[in-house]
Order: structure tokens, then sequence, then C-alpha cells
């Protein structure tokens, strides 16, 4: 079977190319347009920065025409904080399809599909077999590892997906190709850079994990595959941080595929404890122009217990979206947020809000031609602690390289706890807007003992004594803030 990864997804924009047009007064606002030089064709979701400023890829544009990592303020100003393909060969890597993650030592840590030092006729790309890296605020990049190092590439090729840090402060993630049966792998890496390959898919299990990995309260590790399992619709996974893997469910369980099948987005985990995805192809539709494999359905939005029940919360019809892409994101006000790459009122993608027990699914924005305002919203969105959502479009934009944009749907701001569980003493940052002259911060009702960061963008803490699970809440001049989740006290 033909490895399917994200790089077909670019040839939506062609299906999909287009502007905007506001479907129920949300306030959508054009941020900036990529222009090539700054990077082109941004490919993953951004994470907010602890200086308040958000960070995201592009696979194409930049220097050297690989990709960037890009820094975006507030108001829409963009810059490039790294440009890919800046060593020969493209040893430091290139086309980083994933979101990075900034680390508590406030570097950023990332991965490329292709690039790295070395190259190999198993690897998906010409130009070497992909990377993960560690990259400092002001852009000195390291290559810590580069896929493809062992014989056959049973490390593992082509890592698509961002990574996520585990408790013990070790990295995981997933590639696409390579591994024992080349149907790619789960790895972990440290901060230094040794790699351990924790599990290689044998197809029985899933092949082609696309996405990166979600950790979950449990402890383990859950990821998605596009093929194999018990039913070759793809598969839901979880992983321990030893490395045993269980199957969670199969897609295409269901006859005619209405459940979905070739899921290729992280899953997250909702306030209930359960885990939410999507899934762009399969659902009870009629063929759709936008599905990646050319068959039947529209895609599908799927809710799945820790422990595998499975529920579909919503099929989509075309007129209210097609072809979900990106992961969802379940904002303060306990409703899941997502993009679609194509569908709605004019045929070019959406953006949607759900709740988590499904029912009716509220299209906020449909996308519509001509450019430049952007098309194929399709990497998930940022609720960022302003309340306001970030996102971007691997289309449109004055220069057709992309746009980023915000979206805001009357959400109040919040502050945002790293990580978000650990034992008394832990370290913990909290993330939020305007927070000098902070005089509180509570652990579900114990006071703790704080530093606010001279940009007033994040505060410095630890778990104080005595901290039982519940919302972190900090008392600023404006007002009281609380965490978008709750702080879970571990033993």
């Amino acid at each position: 079977m033909k490895v399917v990864s994200r790089k077909v997804v670019l040839f939506l924009g062609i299906l999909c190319a287009g502007g905007a047009i506001n479907l129920s007064a949300q306030t959508f606002n054009p941020l900036v347009s990529f222009d090539y030089t700054d990077g082109a064709l941004p490919y993953s979701s951004m994470i907010q920065g602890t200086d308040g400023n958000y960070y995201g890829t592009t696979i194409d544009g930049g220097l050297y025409g690989r990709g960037v990592v890009y820094k975006l303020t507030s108001g829409g100003t963009l810059s490039t904080v790294y440009s890919f393909c800046a060593q020969s060969n493209c040893t430091d890597g290139a086309e980083p399809f994933g979101a990075v993650v900034q680390a508590a030592n406030g570097d950023f840590y990332g991965a490329t599909y292709s690039g790295g030092a070395n190259s190999n006729s198993l690897c998906l790309y010409s130009t070497g077999c992909g990377t993960v890296f560690k990259l400092t605020p002001a852009g000195v990049l390291t290559t810590l590892y580069s896929f493809c190092a062992q014989t056959s590439c049973s490390d593992g090729s082509a890592p698509n997906g961002g990574l996520v840090q585990g408790a013990n402060g070790d990295f995981y993630g997933t590639t696409l190709a390579g591994g024992a049966d080349n149907y790619g792998t789960v790895f972990k890496i440290t901060p230094a850079g040794v790699l351990t390959t924790l599990q290689s898919f044998d197809d029985t299990d899933g092949y082609y994990p696309d996405a990166g990995l979600t950790l979950a309260t449990n402890g383990y590790f859950y990821g998605t595959t596009l093929g194999g399992g018990a039913h070759y619709g793809g598969s839901i996974f979880k992983i321990s941080a030893a490395g045993t893997l269980t199957t969670v469910y199969s897609f295409c369980a269901q006859e005619g595929c209405t459940d979905g099948y070739g899921p290729y987005d992280a899953l997250i985990q909702a306030s209930n404890g359960n885990l939410y995805g999507v899934v762009a192809s399969g659902g009870a539709g009629t063929e759709s122009a936008c599905d990646l494999s050319g068959g039947a359905g529209w895609g599908t939005i799927f809710e799945i217990t820790p422990g595998g029940a499975f529920t579909l919360l919503h099929t989509f019809e075309d007129t209210d979206g097609a072809t979900p892409d990106g992961s969802l994101v379940q904002a303060t006000d306990g409703n899941l947020y997502g993009t679609t790459a194509c569908g709605g009122t004019n045929g070019a993608g959406t953006i949607f809000k759900i709740g988590p027990d499904g029912g009716t699914l509220t299209s906020l924005y449909s996308y519509a031609a001509p450019p430049p305002t952007g098309a194929g919203a399709n990497q998930g969105l940022l609720q960022a602690t302003n309340g306001t959502f970030y996102g971007t479009t691997t289309e449109g934009g004055t220069d057709s390289d992309g746009l980023a944009f915000s979206l805001s749907v009357g959400l109040s701001a919040f502050v945002e706890t790293q990580p978000t569980s650990g034992k008394v003493g832990t370290p913990v940052k909290i993330l939020g807007n305007n927070l000098t002259g902070t005089s509180a911060v509570t652990f579900n009702g114990t006071a703790a003992s704080f530093s606010v960061s001279a940009s007033g963008t994040y505060i410095n803490t630890k778990v104080p004594t005595g901290a039982t699970t519940g919302y972190v809440k900090v008392t600023t001049p404006g007002g009281v803030l609380t965490s978008n989740v709750k702080f879970r006290v571990l033993p």
C-alpha cells in the first residue's frame, strides 16, 4: 500500500482555493499573509510561547525554500526564527510538518519530515530521512537525531507529527515509515538526543502513524495510524512509556466504514477524560471530491474512552464541512472546535464547534473564493490565553502561500499551566496576558509563592504543600484568571 501522508493534503488547496465569508457574526481577522520568504504552506497548529507570542512551522519557503519555524505576535507581526536547509545537503532538516513544543528549559523541540545526515533508498524523500531538533528562541538550532541511522531504517523514517514531552522529561513521537517492517515507529528521545525505538508497527496493530502522540492522564500515550488494524481502516493505539502497545480501536468496524477510516490527526483528551478526534474519510455520506482516497464519505468526529468504547459524534455532510483536518481543541466554554479543508457554504472549508456529547454542529466560518483571505484552514486551532483562537491556512493570502488569522467568539481570558500535573514542589509555569501586578496564585485554593516574568506573560511557581487537584487561579489587577483545565496534583 502506498504511504499517504499530509503531503497529499496539499492538493486540497487546489480544490478548495478561496477567501472567506462570515456565517454567524464571529469576528474573523486575517492577520498576515505568508510571502514565501518568511515561509509558505503552514501545516501545523500554533503554540503559545512563554513570551506571549505564537510559534508554528511551514513546510515550504524561507531562505532556502524548505520550511521555517516562525513567530507571530497577536497583532500580526510575523518573523522567521529559523529557515531549514541552511546546512549543506539539508543536514539540519527540511519540511517540518508537525508543531513545535516548548520545553521547561525554554527551548523549542520538533521534527522534520526530511533532511538530516542520513540518506537511504527507504527514505520517503531523497534528501534525508528526517530529524529531531532543538531550537532556542534566539534561533540557534541543534540537530539532536537524524533518522535512518540504523540498518534498513529500523529506527524509523519521516517523522510527520510533533513531539510531546513526558513526565520524565523525554520527548515522544512517531515516524510515518521505517522500523522493522517499514510501517512506522513510536520513539522516545532524551533532550540530549539519545533515541529509543519503542514500537515498530506490523500491520496487525496498524501502519503509518501520521500524527503525533497525546499524553493522557492515565500515563499512556495515545495515537493513530493511517491503515492496518483489524479492519484495515487504521487504528487508535495506546502505548506506555516503556513501549507496551495496545490497539484500542480499529476503524472500518462498522459496515460501509461509517465510523471513518484512515485517521491522520492527533487526538485530544477532554475535561471528561475521554479522547476526541476526527477522520477525514468515511462516514455515511456519498463520494467526496475532497476525500484523500477517492472513497465515500465526508469525514467524521468521534469520541473514545481510554478503554476503547467508541462513539460516533458527527458525520459531515459537505454543507457543514468536509474532510476535517487538524486536531480538535476543547475551549474554555467546554465545546470542541475544529476545521475542515473543504465543504461548507462555499465548498472551501469551515471552522466549526460541537459539544463533547455531540449534538448540533455549528459552522462558525466558511471560506469562499476568491483569495486573498485564505482557504483550507486545515491545521487545527490554538486558543490563546486571551480567549481568542489563532490558526493558519495552507493556501490563500496575498501571495497564495498561506494566511495566519484570529477568530474571536467572545470567550474570556484565562491562564494555562505548564505542565498540567505534578507532585508537590514541581516547578510550574503559568502562561497568561497582563500578569504584571499579580497578587495571589492558588492551586485549588492553596496559596503558592510565585514570581512574575518581566514580560508579564508568565509566572514561575511551584506546586505548594497541601495542594489538591483543581483549578489554578491567578489574581491580577484586572481580575481573577482561572486555568483552562484542572491541575492534577500527583502522589
